[in-house]
């Protein structure tokens, strides 16, 4: 019996893709069983999901549904889901305002507050209108406009639009003195980070020297316990500065030869740091200010009471969430994150704290159909070890914002890994990868792997080679 051309045409096409499937099934499959069976594997759970882009359907997976440590792959839901809650045209608000009355020869005789919404950009380098520089400028030019040419009161930083608690609970204290365990507060500064310049001795064992910090901060009291580090160490230091103290230590080693020159650390009181700055440049431009700066933070311990309204002087606004949002997932800045959670809080008429962010954030996707036992999130940045979030959820969330109008905004901001557009994620023994790919016949694939308590170093070549089954 013939088939006619027609029928024999579709039987063939449907064989081909059922066969190229099955193929790319079967190496995805041969390609992690490699990795499962690798020494540095052999203690650890490791746990895969492929998606079809275009259907959403399951392509290969292995422990899918497993809850494991996301690490800065958790960024990824954050992300999408800031876009969803607070739109990618979303932006922070910090005003300049003061309180009292201008006396006819340009005297305050009151304070000037700066009071912020949570911007975790205000003062950072990353975009021309956030600059440290360009920011004090700006309120300058508005003091002056103001009028305003001495203050006989205090430039007071106001953090109080988010509650003290600035840190994130199942945070570890090896992370929180340094840069990349910066938390948020109601008014940031310069990504709330600061720079010590180090110069190691001549030999292994040696005192290392603190040559400055950058910027000065003279309020600040770090005890410096690290020791030179062999040839090739590099960097193992470490700063433990707790929130809100102005005293900490330097631990671990700097290693000779190391071409960096400086370890980062986090700000400990951020909106005490912002109005240090004002008053410090307001200084060096002779308009003097009576009394020290402080927060509103401190005012109220001392059981002062605040005014009730103030007068504005400018208002400053951020880069739109999109601009925010692109830098959160290309270089993994924690800080972004725990803004956004927080923000997504106070979004919903919430308390703006990390847990009712997280909260929100679960019972958005919730509604969404997804189950919110696959999402165990407890910060905003993956920074914290008890994060647990399934491939599986993590794909089909990465499958499902494809469809929305701020897609293309949403995937700029993640980086190149292997060739593969995938966001990465690394805390002690976690390394992960999450994203899209398109391979070399223009199939699209949603890609997460994730590798819990793995042994040694250098994982990341053999995850990728796992990956290299899509290509």
């Amino acid at each position: 019996m013939r088939l006619n051309i027609a029928a024999f045409l579709v039987i063939f096409f449907c064989s081909t893709v059922s066969i190229f499937a099955q193929t790319k099934k079967e190496k995805l499959e041969s390609s992690f069983n490699q990795l499962l069976n690798d020494p540095q594997v052999k203690y650890a759970l490791a746990s895969f999901c492929v998606l079809n882009a275009e259907t959403g359907e399951i392509v290969y997976a292995k422990n899918e549904n497993i809850g494991l440590a996301t690490a800065s792959t958790l960024k990824t839901i954050v992300a999408a889901t800031a876009y969803h809650i607070l739109g990618k045209d979303y932006t922070y608000k910090t005003t300049l305002s003061y309180s009292g009355s201008i006396s006819a020869d340009g005297t305050l005789n009151g304070d000037i507050y700066i009071q912020g919404s949570g911007d975790p950009s205000l003062g950072s380098w990353r975009y021309e209108q956030t600059k440290e520089s360009v920011v004090l400028k700006n309120f300058i030019s508005a003091i002056n406009a103001a009028g305003i040419k001495s203050i006989k009161g205090r430039i007071i930083g106001d953090a109080s639009k988010w509650p003290t608690q600035s840190t994130p609970e199942g945070w570890i204290w090896s992370d929180i003195g340094n840069y990349y365990g910066a938390s948020a507060t109601g008014l940031n500064w310069r990504e709330n980070q600061f720079d010590i310049k180090l110069l190691p001795g001549s030999k292994s064992g040696d005192p290392v020297k603190v040559l400055k910090t950058v910027p000065e901060n003279s309020y600040l009291k770090i005890h410096n316990e690290l020791t030179t580090g062999a040839a090739g160490t590099g960097d193992n230091a470490y700063v433990y500065l707790a929130p809100y103290t102005n005293e900490g230590y330097m631990r671990g080693t700097w290693g000779i030869g190391i071409t960096k020159s400086a370890i980062s650390a986090s700000i400990p009181d951020p909106a005490f740091e912002a109005a240090f700055r004002l008053q410090d440049t307001l200084s060096k431009l002779n308009i003097t200010v009576s009394e020290a700066p402080t927060t509103t933070r401190l005012l109220m311990q001392e059981g002062k009471k605040l005014p009730s309204t103030l007068n504005l002087i400018t208002t400053h606004s951020s880069p739109k969430l999109s601009d925010l949002a692109y830098w959160y997932l290309n270089k993994s800045i924690n800080l972004y994150g725990e803004a956004f959670i927080k923000t997504i809080a106070a979004e919903k008429g919430k308390v703006a704290n990390t847990k009712n962010g997280a909260t929100e954030l679960i019972k958005f996707w919730k509604n969404k159909g997804y189950d919110e036992n696959a999402l165990n999130i407890i910060d905003g940045s993956g920074l914290a070890p008890a994060n647990r979030v399934t491939t599986l959820a993590m794909a089909k969330i990465l499958f499902e914002v494809q469809k929305e109008s701020w897609y293309s905004d949403f995937i700029k901001g993640f980086p190149t890994n292997n060739g593969m557009k995938l966001k990465s994620g690394n805390i002690s023994d976690v390394q992960g990868y999450a994203g899209y790919h398109t391979d070399a016949q223009g199939k699209k694939f949603v890609v997460v792997i994730n590798v819990n308590n793995y042994n040694g170093s250098g994982i990341s070549r053999k995850i990728f080679q796992a990956l290299n089954a899509l290509k």
